[in-house]
C-alpha cells in the first residue's frame, strides 16, 4: 500500500472502486464503471472537500485532523454516509492517523482490506476483489 494513496479527507484510495477499476484495467463504461488514479496522484487535494475547504487548496494542511476546524461540517456529512453505506468512517481513519502514524494506519488497512484468497485490495465499496474474482462491474 501506498502512502500517496491516502487523501486528505482519510479516504484510502487504494480501496476504491474507481481507483481498482483503474489498476486492474477494467474499461470504463459511462455512468457505471469509472476510474481514478487517487487524490494526491492526480495532484487534487481531496476529491470530496476540495471545493468547500480553504486549507487544502492553499496546502496549509496536509491531511483534515492538522485543521482547526477538524472535523468540519462536510467532513461529518461525508462520514457519516460512508459509515451507513460502506462501514468505513474518515474521521476514524484520521484519528489513526493522527494518534498512531501513517505507518500503523496502513498497516490497519492491509489487516482489514486484504483479499484472503489473493492478498489484493478490496473494495470498500462494495466488498469485492477486482484480482480473483475478475470484476467487470462493480454495480453487479
Amino acid at each position: 500500500m501506498d502512502e500517496k494513496l491516502i487523501a486528505p479527507c482519510g479516504m484510502n484510495c487504494a480501496l476504491c472502486s474507481a481507483y481498482l477499476a483503474y489498476t486492474h484495467q477494467i474499461p470504463r463504461k459511462r455512468g457505471e464503471i469509472y476510474h481514478c488514479e487517487g487524490c494526491r496522484p492526480r495532484d487534487k487535494r481531496c476529491a470530496y472537500l476540495k471545493r468547500h475547504c480553504a486549507p487544502l487548496p492553499n496546502g496549509s494542511v496536509r491531511f483534515c485532523y492538522e485543521c482547526k476546524d477538524f472535523p468540519c461540517v462536510r467532513l461529518k456529512h461525508l462520514d457519516a454516509r460512508y459509515r451507513k453505506e460502506y462501514g468505513m468512517s474518515f474521521i476514524e481513519n484520521l484519528e489513526v492517523i493522527r494518534d498512531k502514524g501513517l505507518n500503523q494506519f496502513l498497516k490497519d488497512q492491509q489487516n482489514k482490506y486484504s483479499c484472503s484468497k489473493c492478498g489484493d485490495w478490496i473494495s470498500i465499496h462494495n466488498r469485492k476483489c477486482f484480482e480473483c474474482d475478475t470484476i467487470s462491474s462493480w454495480k453487479e
